[in-house]
């Protein structure tokens, strides 16, 4: 699709965005990615962060405490700017609020004994991986992109291949420790402070400032064996999808890439130590592999089954490189062996820097004729939802991730009386081809298919339902309790709907 420019040098910079990316923003990114590893090791072998830790809390304090003797007129939210986080999007309200400076980007400790990590809310999940594969731990769930937060993942959501066994990220944090609306720190835990621990997920900065969680690890192995099954037919996908999902003793990695709407590879996947004589060594990790959904894809044009071997870390990041499948739309010969093999220890380029450089046309052509939703749908809704994306939007790849919500207090519902329900994530991320395809009214179809089979979309994405619709879609009887009982949480922040909606973002 072409996209209109108003300006021959806006003209420039969209038509070889490229040039700028590889010459600019692949550098920029490498050494700041070369700095933070650098920083960020030292710091943890130190062990200074947690005593700096404290002090740093003391400083959301004193900015919350110094808008507490103001007039108190504006919401609150934190500094970080829009363009560092990993939505597409820019957040509009941060230009009113007042802003809470928050520098908290350090693992505190790991706790072997009792298989925990503290950490900050902004350590990514890169840097998480990072430090607990030495110690031979992992999180439970790994988001799979590096530059994702921990308290972004907390705030909004995060979902993992391995999700069918431990939920969402959510579930897999045992402890939150907030600085109120009045200054003071307060930690939460399902046996301390129920309510508020149980609310803080999905609420997205709207009940307080994260500055720890404590979050559960368990051991790691070396490696992880993928089988990889090419399907040609969407029912029998879907029907092998769900069967390995809600399997009583279920591999521990299921995920899917659709390619059409009726053909697509299942991925089964266990941590191992060794390398079976059963399938290759894959290292998808070395700077010159192809991108991860290319292989994939492979596996389905030869229409068998194959075994892998992936060294755990490179796996748990296997979709960083390409950004999933978005950089083919920025660098379209990204995956070319050429490129990867000169500029492929570059990649990717922080998503912060694509987003700081975005030219307004290239905005303007995201908001016309670009997707990035995740809905997540009841699993035994997949193949009829899957027809319904297809016709309203028609964008492949589709990623497919097995997730369970446990029966917990919260915004998330459940079928009644049951202890836990299978949902799957639905990843849509591209240029749509549907005929008729229109950005505010297709999504508003596909929000309405999602909310009458109670189904929930991710807050990151862009949200078209009205308050009522948003309501409807998340449970917010606990939610508006707890805000009722916090001092000054209504004066402080805007309800979660305030901060998702389209029309606070461009």
């Amino acid at each position: 699709m072409a996209i209109e420019t108003e300006t021959f040098l806006e003209y420039l910079v969209v038509e070889y965005r490229w040039v700028i990316v590889i010459l600019a923003l692949l550098p920029m990114s490498a050494a700041w990615k070369l700095w933070s590893i650098i920083r960020n090791y030292v710091v943890f072998k130190m062990n200074s962060a947690p005593k700096m830790h404290d002090d740093k809390v003391k400083e959301v304090q004193r900015q919350i405490k110094e808008w507490l003797s103001g007039d108190k007129s504006t919401h609150l939210c934190t500094a970080r700017p829009t363009w560092q986080t990993m939505s597409f999007r820019h957040s509009m309200y941060k230009r009113t609020f007042t802003n809470i400076q928050i520098n908290l980007v350090d693992v505190l400790e790991v706790d072997k004994e009792n298989m925990t990590v503290r950490c900050e809310p902004l350590v990514t999940m890169g840097q998480l991986s990072r430090t607990l594969a030495p110690l031979g731990l992992a999180l439970p769930v790994v988001p799979e992109l590096d530059q994702l937060t921990v308290g972004g993942l907390v705030m909004g959501t995060g979902v993992e291949t391995t999700s069918h066994v431990h939920g969402l990220f959510q579930h897999v944090c045992l402890e939150y420790e907030l600085v109120l609306a009045d200054g003071s720190v307060v930690n939460c835990s399902k046996d301390e402070n129920a309510d508020l621990f149980y609310a803080v997920p999905w609420s997205y900065g709207t009940l307080g400032f994260l500055t720890s969680v404590v979050i559960k690890v368990i051991p790691a192995k070396k490696y992880v064996r993928i089988h990889y099954y090419p399907f040609n037919n969407l029912p029998d996908l879907a029907k092998r999808f769900s069967q390995e999902s809600l399997k009583p003793n279920p591999h521990q990695f299921v995920e899917a890439l659709l390619y059409t709407r009726d053909s697509g590879v299942l991925m089964l996947g266990n941590m191992v130590d060794e390398v079976g004589r059963d399938g290759k060594l894959n290292p998808i990790g070395v700077w010159h592999a192809e991108w991860f959904f290319k292989q994939v894809e492979k596996h389905l044009k030869r229409k068998r089954t194959a075994i892998e071997y992936i060294p755990l870390r490179d796996y748990y990041h296997r979709h960083t490189r390409s950004l999933f499948w978005e950089l083919q739309d920025i660098i379209s010969f990204g995956n070319n062996f050429i490129f990867r093999y000169l500029f492929g220890w570059l990649m990717p380029p922080e998503v912060s820097l694509l987003k700081l450089t975005q030219p307004e046309a290239v905005t303007k052509l995201y908001n016309k004729a670009h997707v990035i939703q995740d809905m997540l749908i009841p699993i035994e809704l997949l193949e009829k939802a899957i027809a319904f994306f297809h016709d309203e939007f028609e964008v492949y790849p589709i990623w497919l991730c097995p997730f369970k919500i446990f029966n917990n207090p919260g915004q998330l519902k459940i079928k009644p009386g049951e202890e836990s329900q299978m949902f799957v994530d639905i990843g849509v991320y591209g240029v749509p081809k549907a005929k008729g395809f229109e950005t505010i009214a297709s999504t508003r179809r596909v929000e309405s298919f999602v909310i009458q089979n109670q189904g929930f979309q991710m807050l990151y994405a862009d949200t078209y339902t009205t308050r009522e619709e948003f309501r409807q879609m998340f449970d917010h009887k606990l939610y508006d309790r707890v805000r009722a009982s916090l001092p000054n949480c209504k004066e402080a922040f805007p309800e979660i709907y305030d901060k998702v909606n389209r029309n606070v973002r461009k």
